[in-house]
């Protein structure tokens, strides 16, 4: 009787990671719906023009469409031009002002994700 009922269990933990990653493969894994979100461009692309830079790792970032919402968050903002690597799931934020960290923490916060290791590279 025991040994039926830990074997339906574990039955049931596989449909529903199967449904999971099925739902995943369909829909991407932020929920995209299999759409491609379009990236905002910077207005200046120069990253001569941008004296500061700053390096993110952030938790949470893992598809393409994750690294243009982090992108759009940070591009959208004057100043700014952001290049994100879902594969690495880290960001790399030029600026022309300083940025402080709880700055960069709150645009990435309200794009979804958390920072979990900032770094000054300039």
């Amino acid at each position: 009787m025991a040994t039926g009922i830990i074997c339906i269990i574990i039955l049931m933990a596989c449909i529903f990671g199967i449904k999971s990653y099925a739902k995943r493969l369909s829909h991407g894994c932020c929920g995209g719906g299999g759409e491609t979100i379009k990236k905002i461009r910077p207005a200046d692309k120069q990253k001569s023009h941008y004296p500061h830079t700053y390096k993110l790792e952030i938790e949470g970032m893992t598809c393409s469409n994750c690294s243009t919402r982090i992108e759009n968050a940070f591009n959208t903002r004057e100043g700014c031009y952001a290049r994100a690597d879902s594969g690495k799931r880290t960001a790399t934020l030029h600026t022309k002002h300083p940025l402080t960290e709880s700055e960069a923490r709150e645009i990435v916060k309200k794009a979804g994700y958390r920072v979990t290791s900032f770094q000054t590279i300039t």
